[in-house]
């Protein structure tokens, strides 16, 4: 019995540490919380109305040029199986330091695996979060997110492109708040760090003494002779009171 139990324990921890460990590959950001967490659930109907639409005036432009449009319709079911798989994997996420990415699709041949998709942008690096919305997607209510990247010798294809996400205007203000309150914590810090430099309008004469006499025994020898020279005035003074001088006589 006792072997039997510790089988038991042994079993729960392996899955207990498998979980754990399997919770944190799908995070991919242990430490990181997350400030803002967009959603596509809501625009999933929307997303795959435009995507077929979409494919089927492609496919009928080809129909009329080359004929190779009657395989693309052939296809269609395949396509909206595979947008479907995509727009349900999709994961977009603000963290303190990031904009996190993440999307996993099966390949034009699903029986051939999947794709998977992470991207981690900066925010130090985020230029501006672009709203965009054609005219096929406004009639499905379908918007596209662009995440523009600092530096102007990056290309445009550069930039992150996100479709169906369903309240754009939201994630892209938090973005925003976050990026200046970095820039609010940035600039304070600086202010805090120019508080702890000691002031620089100290006379240079003072600020030499000090620092010349900053050891205890330099001070107590400073003192010491500070009164000396007291003494020495002192006992000056009284020989002066006891023999004062006489006028020279004139010859």
């Amino acid at each position: 019995m006792g072997t039997l139990n510790e089988v038991v324990e042994i079993d729960s921890l392996e899955r207990g540490l498998l979980s754990g460990a399997g919770s944190k590959g799908e995070n991919g950001a242990e430490d990181d919380t997350v400030l803002y967490a967009a959603s596509f659930q809501e625009m999933e109907d929307n997303f795959l109305k435009y995507q077929t639409a979409q494919w089927v005036l492609y496919s009928l432009l080809l129909v009329l040029a080359w004929g190779i449009g009657l395989f693309m319709l052939l296809y269609l079911p395949i396509r909206r199986y595979i947008l479907r798989k995509d727009i349900r994997s999709k994961k977009l996420y603000l963290t303190p330091n990031s904009i996190v990415y993440k999307v996993t699709r099966p390949v034009p041949f699903p029986c051939f695996g999947v794709l998977k998709k992470e991207k981690h942008i900066l925010l130090p690096l985020v230029a501006d979060i672009v709203i965009e919305q054609g005219y096929l997607q406004s009639l499905f209510g379908v918007y596209s997110l662009r995440i523009q990247n600092v530096g102007v010798r990056r290309p445009p294809s550069d930039d992150v492109q996100i479709q169906g996400i369903a309240n754009p205007s939201a994630f892209r203000k938090a973005v925003l708040m976050r990026l200046s309150n970095m820039k609010n914590e940035a600039c304070s810090r600086q202010v805090s760090a120019l508080e702890d430099v000691p002031n620089l309008r100290v006379s240079p004469s003072k600020s030499a003494r000090q620092d010349s006499f900053s050891h205890p025994a330099d001070l107590i020898l400073l003192q010491k002779l500070e009164e000396v020279g007291t003494s020495v005035k002192r006992v000056q003074s009284l020989i002066e009171e006891q023999h004062p001088q006489t006028p020279e006589h004139r010859e």
